[in-house]
């Protein structure tokens, strides 16, 4: 995982790379007008590129994959009347020759792992869309998968320390964001989970850890690149 995308999977980590007809087809999906708009002038001014449908809600997002089957879905990961996350998991078995790339205001690595897991293929900063998003739609077309590069670090931090302290994707993030300095309640608001919720994770973190004091996490944290720019 090198390079320019810091976690751009390298071709032999991938399926065979395919390289799509030109110009690539791709379904563009987010609920305000605005942005749809500014995301397909960016797209289109790309002459590999093409709008073929735009979506405002997940119900047209389905219709659309599944009517014309592009090359590459647009996705934003806050769309209305369901979960992104989940309209991912069904396109994936429904449509699996389209790829998905989810664009998103969302910097945690834990949204990442959650959207790359359900089976998208890139996962890009809104704020970074006209740097990230044209490359991202072309290495998503050939099957590679695609991270901006704020992310990167910190979701190969976040993927080393659940695979090496037995750590939940939620765990992990709570330490992240605790040691970063937010109470409970802010991580509560972060993470869309009551407060209560948040205190029983760190109750099991501590016990997993061996950990005592939010110094302990910070150090923790630190020590596994969990605070990585």
């Amino acid at each position: 995982m090198t390079g320019h995308l810091h976690i751009a999977y390298d071709q032999a980590d991938s399926p065979v790379a395919r390289e799509p007809e030109r110009p690539i087809r791709v379904v563009l999906a987010d609920d305000h007008a605005l942005m749809r708009r500014s995301l397909r002038l960016l797209i289109e001014s790309e002459p590999d590129l093409e709008v073929i449908a735009e979506a405002s809600d997940l119900e047209t997002v389905m219709r659309h994959v599944r009517e014309h089957r592009p090359h590459v879905l647009v996705l934003d990961l806050g769309m209305p009347n369901g979960s992104s996350v989940e309209a991912i998991r069904r396109l994936r078995v429904e449509v699996p020759s389209t790829e998905i790339v989810v664009l998103t205001m969302e910097e945690s690595p834990a949204f990442a792992q959650q959207a790359l897991g359900a089976g998208a293929t890139a996962f890009v900063l809104k704020e970074r869309s006209d740097e990230d998003l044209p490359d991202a739609v072309r290495r998503a077309a050939r099957g590679q998968h695609y991270v901006s590069p704020r992310v990167a670090a910190n979701l190969t931090a976040f993927r080393r320390s659940m695979a090496q302290d037995r750590l939940s994707g939620r765990e992990t993030e709570v330490v992240r964001l605790i040691a970063l300095g937010y109470t409970s309640a802010e991580v509560a608001s972060e993470l869309h989970l009551s407060q209560r919720t948040v205190d029983t994770h760190r109750e099991r973190i501590n016990r997993k850890l061996g950990l005592r004091t939010r110094r302990d996490l910070v150090r923790y944290a630190l020590q596994h690149g969990l605070l990585a720019a």
